[in-house]
């Protein structure tokens, strides 16, 4: 299938290879990585290097043929070199700080500093404990910075809160204040905030032109270091960055704050390093698996990536508590692209039909009637789903198997209406091809799975609105994942002849000359598609916050993986992967 592309981790045209046989995984022994256990390391909180490291001296997700080495297993570390027990005490001390925080400013700007850092989830009980204490009432007497840093941080965590908090920096006409123009740390809150608006609340979009505006003024009398947060706000606000990679470079921002927390520093890095360990362990359980299911060795034109379908789960889920739904998650993902691979490279249509037909039965005896090298694939798909299945059951108390078995069938038939679209020589529009877009991008098969094996807050009722026609939530997530796709890979793809995207289709129906002026208008589409997922967290009944802030963390990811200038898709993850995993900071 030439001439399409999906998968929610876009398809690259490089192999590589992974395994870890002989790595344990020891949950017990779980201990901040070092790097090297033979030489001791003394907590100074000096200014790092977040760099990613060159490709010579780790790992690249185009030629992995050396996981094993970089895996390293946990140890258990000597009394005077384990760092837990100092990690629990900075971790006890900040959660004081947090419980003692009374004053407005001051409580908002530690929580979004903990969010920033990464070490949000060790409070979550008290962070929302605190943040119930604020509402549209008690920001009466707020400045402009603190009003916009709590309306964003009420309203990323799922609290309601209105944009008539912002009437008092307003005119009679509807206008923001020019008085406010001067104030350039509260217009930078108010620009931040701005981007969570969700379609009617105008009060938002009056707020990102008139901060924008005057930031941009303002950009040559800035401080360095505030001039390079203005500037990385333009490139990507807060809202949109993925939380593992802005951990990462926000501790090197921190650490050259002039008025830094040391103890918050050095907890930060700590706890960063120990949840890189926990993602190695994680990525030596899913190799061992990958490399023992075999679907690389029998299919040889099948991706072998397990470690790029980790990176989107640690982008999805990216709390600690999550690593067995990142495990599964990543498992049906490597199972996905094989599915792609089929449909893509290498079987006939009527070999097509017949596992489309399969699947649609979901029966072991329906396998008979394929051919060889797809029935070890449906067996896996077929036992990844039992598999999925027993640890909801067990963990939740969820029969689910019925709507998993559905997410694939209604992805395989997206599938195979891509195949007929490519043998009918028939050219979609550009609805059809996103709406189908979204399907085969695997973004309705994983958020039904993590819905399930998050298992918090489902319920006999919205258990029945994860069904086709699925929710609006992800839906919108979904368009966000598929238009970034697009647009991060269709350079690439053209080159290995892939001819329809969604920028080709909107060029054609739009009869737009040049591909750039297409690329800026579909941003404007994301954008939109953003106001309507922002939507979301203010709905009523809305979906468990859990299954929120996952659908959301998908458009993020989809932005940050595929979002890139020169550089090619390969190296954008590379440089993540790296970062992300095989890394640690060095106290």
């Amino acid at each position: 299938m030439a001439c399409m592309k999906f998968s929610i981790v876009s398809s690259l045209s490089r192999s590589w290879t992974a395994s870890s046989a002989g790595v344990s995984i020891n949950a017990s022994s779980l201990l901040i990585n070092r790097g090297s256990s033979s030489s001791s390391c003394t907590c100074m909180c000096t200014p790092l290097s977040t760099s990613a490291p060159s490709t010579a001296t780790v790992p690249s997700v185009q030629g992995y043929d050396a996981l094993p080495k970089y895996l390293r297993p946990p140890v258990m570390l000597p009394p005077e070199v384990d760092d837990s027990a100092r990690l629990m005490e900075l971790l006890e001390g900040t959660q004081r700080a947090l419980q003692r925080s009374s004053e407005p400013r001051g409580t908002m700007m530690l929580i979004d500093t903990l969010q920033r850092l990464g070490l949000a989830y060790h409070f979550e009980e008290d962070i929302a404990a605190l943040l119930e204490q604020f509402s549209d009432e008690n920001l009466g007497d707020e400045d402009l910075f603190t009003t916009a840093l709590c309306f964003r941080l009420l309203r990323h965590n799922g609290h309601q809160i209105s944009t008539d908090v912002f009437r008092k920096f307003m005119d009679k006409n509807g206008e923001f204040k020019e008085s406010s123009s001067e104030d350039t740390v509260g217009l930078l809150s108010l620009y931040e905030a701005s981007y969570l608006g969700a379609n009617g609340e105008d009060v938002l979009s009056q707020a990102m032109e008139f901060s924008e505006i005057h930031l941009k003024k303002a950009i040559p009398v800035m401080a360095t270091q505030f001039r390079r947060q203005v500037l990385q706000s333009f490139e990507r606000p807060r809202h949109l960055r993925m939380a593992r990679l802005e951990a990462r470079r926000y501790i090197e921002d921190y650490s050259n704050e002039s008025d830094h927390s040391s103890a918050l520093l050095e907890v930060a890095m700590l706890d960063y390093n120990k949840v890189q360990a926990l993602h190695q362990m994680e990525l030596a359980e899913i190799s061992r698996w990958w490399k023992h299911l075999g679907l690389v060795d029998k299919l040889s034109f099948a991706r072998d990536r397990p470690l790029e379908c980790f990176l989107w789960t640690v982008g999805l889920l990216p709390e600690p508590k999550y690593s067995g739904c990142r495990i599964e998650l990543a498992k049906n993902i490597a199972i996905l692209l094989v599915i792609d691979d089929i449909f893509d490279t290498y079987g006939s249509f009527s070999d097509l039909v017949l596992f489309t037909d399969a699947i649609r039965r979901w029966d072991l005896n329906a396998m008979e009637q394929l051919p060889e090298y797809m029935k070890i694939c449906y067996m896996a798909l077929y036992n990844t789903t039992n598999e999925v299945s027993y640890i909801v059951l067990k963990e939740h108390g969820w029969s689910v198997r019925s709507y998993l078995q559905k997410t694939w069938i209604d992805m395989i038939e997206g599938f195979m209406l891509e195949a007929e679209w490519l043998n009918n020589g028939h050219i979609p529009n550009l609805e059809d091809y996103v709406e189908n877009g979204v399907t085969t991008a695997g973004t309705y098969m994983a958020l039904v799975h993590v819905f399930f094996l998050i298992g918090k807050g489902v319920t006999d009722e919205n258990v029945k609105l994860i069904v086709k026609p699925y929710p609006k939530l992800f839906s919108c997530s979904g368009r966000i994942l598929r238009l970034w796709d697009d647009l991060g890979t269709a350079k690439e793809e053209q080159k290995r002849g892939d001819v329809a995207s969604s920028i080709q289709l909107f060029m054609k129906e739009n009869n737009i000359k040049s591909e750039d002026e297409a690329r800026k208008q579909i941003i404007q589409l994301i954008n939109g598609l953003w106001k309507e997922l922002n939507g979301e967290l203010i709905a009523p009944n809305a979906l468990p916050l859990p299954i929120i802030k996952t659908a959301f963390n998908m458009s993020r990811t989809s932005q940050v993986v595929y979002q890139h200038d020169e550089d090619s898709y390969f190296s954008s993850v590379d440089n993540y992967v790296q970062s992300l995993f095989f890394s640690p900071l060095e106290l």
